[in-house]
């Protein structure tokens, strides 16, 4: 059975972060924030995970922006203009529509040890976590 779990790109350092996905054996860090490459990013930019997660945690890095919440519902729920519930509900059903979980199944079944990478912080939630219950309740 494949292990999977969430991690947040924000509010870490990178010594906590880099280490977390080693002890945790990861195989695929799936990056499913929106944004990637913004300065607010730090040392998460896309770019950067993608050379530095093989070199130091010898995991896979994608990004895959399927996973992604649309940058309308994202807004709402950012500037307080939706709950939790409905951000969670929205991207709920963005991702029925998407046929997500069909897209997971067919490219990352095989991986053993699955990272969803995204954005919470002490004051907001991730979609990611939204993510990882869909996940263990589909598959």
């Amino acid at each position: 059975m494949q292990k999977l779990y969430t991690l947040s790109a924000y509010e870490t350092t990178a010594r906590t972060f880099f280490d977390r996905l080693t002890a945790e054996n990861t195989s695929l860090v799936l990056d499913v924030r929106l944004n990637t490459a913004s300065q607010l990013c730090g040392f998460t930019k896309d770019k950067d995970l993608a050379f530095f997660i093989p070199k130091l945690c010898g995991a896979a890095y994608v990004h895959d922006t399927m996973f992604a919440p649309a940058k309308e519902i994202l807004d709402a729920y950012i500037h307080n203009r939706s709950s939790w519930q409905d951000y969670s509900d929205a991207y709920g059903y963005l991702m029925e529509q998407r046929n997500a979980w069909q897209s997971y199944q067919k490219k990352y079944a095989g991986f053993s040890c699955v990272c969803l990478l995204g954005t919470a912080t002490r004051k907001r939630r991730s979609h990611s976590e939204i993510l990882y219950e869909l996940l263990r309740r589909n598959f």
